[in-house]
């Protein structure tokens, strides 16, 4: 009974909802132009696909696993955990933590982790925003409400994206003992950047993601979180490209 209620339940979702009504109405339209309506057809059964457990453990889960947890014995002193930033929701009436991603919050919550473990290492936050907003920020506010202190807490407000961190913080980080805390499939490019600056870094992935215990009756039903998953993986092979093309064009970029 518990299986057939989580079955049933995530069957009536958006997302498979909706592909399974445009499913339906496809098989009863006219089939007058069967390239056409193949194609629509096609192109349903493979979001469908794509969002499934099956798919992503199929994609994702040999990438993750080739990424080792962070191991404290073996790095006994470190000068700082740089905390890469996120998407940001600004509204005054919220607290710090309430206005960032689940994707900086994750980012975060493993920073002050790692924080509380090396008490002499620098926090550096990192990430512009929106609206006068920055990632940083509010970032800092959220690890002061959670006891990390003031003196400890660095902010690089002024990056939009990966390269612009890694290239904006180079100069204090040379040579310095540094963890990257990032979200797990945005780590490889993360230290690649860091690396073209001559930053050396020791990964700690966060916003981890693992489908292979689904559960078998779970396996092949879509899903909006796991498309998301998908789509974050998508943007990080898209952003891979996108660097080997720069130093293609140009040695020296990125």
């Amino acid at each position: 009974m518990f299986e057939l209620k989580k079955i049933l339940g995530s069957l009536l979702m958006p997302l498979p909802m909706s592909l399974i009504i445009i499913f339906l109405l496809l098989l009863l339209t006219s089939k007058a132009n069967k390239k056409s309506y193949l194609a629509c057809l096609s192109t349903v059964l493979t979001l469908w696909m794509i969002s499934t457990p099956f798919f992503a453990n199929f994609i994702i889960t040999y990438k993750e696993q080739t990424q080792k947890t962070f191991s404290v014995k073996a790095h006994p002193q470190i000068d700082a955990i740089v905390v890469l930033g996120s998407g940001v929701h600004p509204n005054t009436k919220l607290t710090a933590n309430q206005q960032l991603s689940s994707t900086g919050i994750a980012r975060l919550v493993e920073g002050i982790r790692l924080a509380r473990i090396y008490p002499n290492a620098e926090l550096i936050v990192s990430g512009a925003g929106l609206s006068n907003v920055t990632s940083s920020e509010l970032m800092a506010q959220a690890a002061l409400s959670l006891g990390i202190s003031s003196h400890r807490i660095r902010q690089n407000p002024k990056a939009y994206d990966t390269a612009q961190e890694a290239k904006l913080l180079a100069p204090r980080l040379v040579d310095s003992k540094v963890i990257l805390v990032t979200s797990a499939s945005h780590m490889r490019r993360a230290q690649d950047l860091f690396s073209a600056q001559g930053i050396d870094t020791y990964p700690s992935p966060a916003e981890v993601f693992s489908y292979h215990n689904t559960p078998t009756y779970m396996k092949f039903i879509a899903s909006s979180s796991v498309l998301n998953t998908i789509t974050a993986y998508t943007h990080e092979w898209i952003g891979q490209k996108w660097i080997t093309l720069r130093r293609a064009l140009d040695s020296e970029a990125l």
